[in-house]
């Protein structure tokens, strides 16, 4: 069903908001892996990305009754995924924490253009060496789409934080793919 029709789609949530386990599994089979793809960026393994993902199935199957329709269906899973990461790195030891504390150094400024012209697996590479709290930001903000406003309340931060962990974010990226260059340059 990946080219369903507004009906066919209808439908399908129908008998999904019915329990009906044919239907619920039609669903999971066409959201689960860009699904998987969100909980990964947030997740600091594949295992706990499952997990992520399991997780905010049971809530979209729980809570379609709420889906109104105003918008797509992926995106209003992607936002229950989005949701059941953070709360899966919230619920981890001191990790709320972090966002608050982290002192890492701000690096100096490199050349933006640089991180242009990284092919997406190495710039997600490289976020995954970031701090908690400034991968969190900046996957929210960067990656997606949520304002300052609304990262500070799924994080429980102020916005100020959310903007300054952006920033910090982005100058570590910058570094440690500056870091990359001169290790693997020549001698």
């Amino acid at each position: 069903m990946p080219n369903a029709t507004p009906d066919e789609l209808a439908e399908l949530l129908r008998r999904c908001r019915l329990r009906e386990p044919v239907a619920q599994r039609t669903l999971y089979a066409r959201y689960a892996s860009r699904m998987l793809g969100v909980a990964r960026r947030y997740a600091s393994s594949v295992a706990e990305a499952e997990d992520i993902l399991q997780d905010a199935f049971v809530k979209v199957f729980t809570r379609l009754g709420d889906f109104r329709g105003e918008g797509s269906l992926e995106g209003w899973i992607r936002r229950i995924v989005v949701t059941t990461a953070i709360n899966h790195w919230q619920s981890g030891q001191h990790r709320r924490q972090q966002i608050l504390i982290d002192d890492a150094p701000e690096p100096a400024a490199a050349d933006a253009d640089a991180l242009d012209r990284l092919s997406v697996a190495e710039v997600l590479a490289l976020i995954e060496k970031l701090p908690d709290g400034c991968r969190m930001v900046l996957l929210l903000y960067a990656v997606d789409g949520y304002p300052h406003s609304e990262i500070a309340e799924l994080l429980n931060i102020q916005e100020s934080t959310s903007k300054a962990q952006l920033s910090k974010a982005r100058k570590q990226l910058n570094r440690l793919h500056q870091q990359q260059v001169n290790h693997l340059r020549p001698w």
